[in-house]
């Protein structure tokens, strides 16, 4: 039986929401987190014009640390096992991989991203996760 929850963590207020119902899974299943963390793959022909492979790199690695800290924060908090995973690339592809391949139990997420702006595109990977997972989706709602 599947006994990890994959937790993709954006930075947003509603994927720490989303974090809190999965500490409560784990509390009465004992059960371990994988927090997920996406960046965007900025390493392109312009990007690669102005700075190196590393740097790139460098600076994808410092964007998710920095996103993925307060979440971490939270589970070191509550005693709860977890493991930390970064990938790159686009964010539903990603999460659904991830799942995949950790053969989670479940992905319990937000329901949107950060911003009004780009809240509508990361809205997007909700339900395209909700689509294409290959286990079952928790979509943890905004309160209002």
């Amino acid at each position: 039986m599947r006994k990890n929850i994959l937790v993709p963590i954006d930075g947003s207020e509603h994927a720490l929401r989303a974090l809190g119902e999965a500490v409560e899974m784990t509390k009465a299943f004992g059960e371990k987190i994988i927090l997920l963390n996406v960046q965007y793959d900025l390493e392109t022909f312009h990007t690669r014009r102005f700075f190196s492979r590393e740097q790139i790199q460098q600076y994808e690695r410092e964007m998710s640390e920095e996103v993925l800290s307060p979440a971490v924060e939270v589970l070191r908090k509550y005693d709860v096992e977890f493991d930390v995973k970064t990938r790159i690339g686009s964010p539903k592809k990603e999460i659904i991989a991830e799942a995949k391949e950790q053969k989670v139990r479940s992905i319990v997420m937000g329901s949107r991203g950060m911003g009004s702006v780009m809240g509508t595109v990361l809205g997007s990977v909700s339900y395209g996760v909700i689509h294409e997972a290959p286990c079952p989706v928790m979509i943890v709602p905004a309160r209002e």
